[in-house]
C-alpha cells in the first residue's frame, strides 16, 4: 500500500511492467539462424555469428532483443532484485517459443559472490517458471568448478576463455535437456555449460533465454 509497484520501463504506477512497455519489447521472430537463433535476412543453418565455432548445444532461442527497454527490465530483475519480473519474462518466452521436446529443464548455476550480493538467481527463477509452464522437471544438473571474471567487459574471445571448463555435471544427465539463462550475449557461457552437460550424458541441449544480444 505504501510502495505500489512502478513499471521498470517507464515508472508509471500500477504494475512492475506495464502493457505499453511489454508491447515495446522487440520480439525475436523468423527468419533466424537455425543453430544460434540470431535474426537473419533469410533462414540459414549457421550464421556469420556462429559459423566456424564448435557449439555443444543443438539450438539457442530467445524471446526478445536485448536492447534499450529490455535492458531496463533485466537490470531491475538482476540488480534491484525484482523477482516478479521472472514471471513476466517467462510469460514472454512461452508466448514466443514452442515447448522444447526435452526430458528436464536446468539452468546456469549461481556464481557465488554475485548471487549472494543480489540475494537471488535470475536463471533459476526463470527456469522454475518455465518448468511449471512447460510441465518439465526442474533439475540442478550443473555446478561451477571455479569463479570466473565478470563477462560484461570482455571481448567474445576472452569470454570463451573465461568460462572454458567452468562447469561440470556432478551426476548423470538425461538425454534431452533445456538449458536456461537470462540473457544470451555471445553464447560463451551457455556453450561452456552445454559442453559439461554433454560430458555428463546429454545428447541434445536446447538453450532458452529471455533476451538475446543482436549484432
Amino acid at each position: 500500500m505504501l510502495l505500489p509497484p512502478r513499471c521498470v520501463g517507464c515508472e508509471c504506477a500500477g504494475a512492475w511492467l506495464c502493457g505499453r512497455c511489454i508491447d515495446s519489447l522487440p520480439r525475436i521472430r523468423a527468419p533466424l539462424c537455425a543453430r544460434c537463433g540470431a535474426p537473419t535476412a533469410w533462414p540459414v543453418a549457421r550464421c556469420l555469428e556462429c559459423s566456424g565455432r564448435r557449439l555443444a548445444f543443438a539450438s539457442a532461442r530467445a524471446s526478445v532483443v536485448y536492447t534499450g527497454p529490455t535492458r531496463a527490465v533485466v537490470l531491475a530483475w538482476k540488480e534491484r532484485a525484482l523477482r516478479r519480473v521472472a514471471h513476466l519474462a517467462a510469460g514472454l518466452v512461452v508466448d514466443e517459443l514452442a515447448r522444447p521436446a526435452a526430458d528436464v529443464i536446468t539452468y546456469i548455476p549461481p556464481d557465488g559472490d554475485r548471487s549472494l550480493r543480489r540475494g537471488h538467481h535470475p536463471a533459476f527463477e526463470l527456469a522454475r517458471e518455465l518448468a511449471s509452464a512447460w510441465d518439465l522437471e526442474l533439475h540442478l544438473t550443473l555446478a561451477r568448478t571455479r569463479p570466473v571474471e565478470r563477462q560484461a567487459r570482455l571481448s567474445p574471445a576472452e569470454r570463451r576463455r573465461n568460462v572454458r571448463g567452468a562447469f561440470r555435471a556432478p551426476e548423470r544427465v538425461p538425454a534431452r535437456v533445456v538449458l536456461i539463462d537470462d540473457v544470451y550475449t555471445t553464447g560463451a557461457t551457455v556453450n561452456a555449460a552445454s559442453t559439461a552437460l554433454r560430458a555428463g550424458g546429454a545428447r541434445r541441449i536446447e538453450v532458452v533465454t529471455f533476451a538475446r544480444a543482436v549484432r
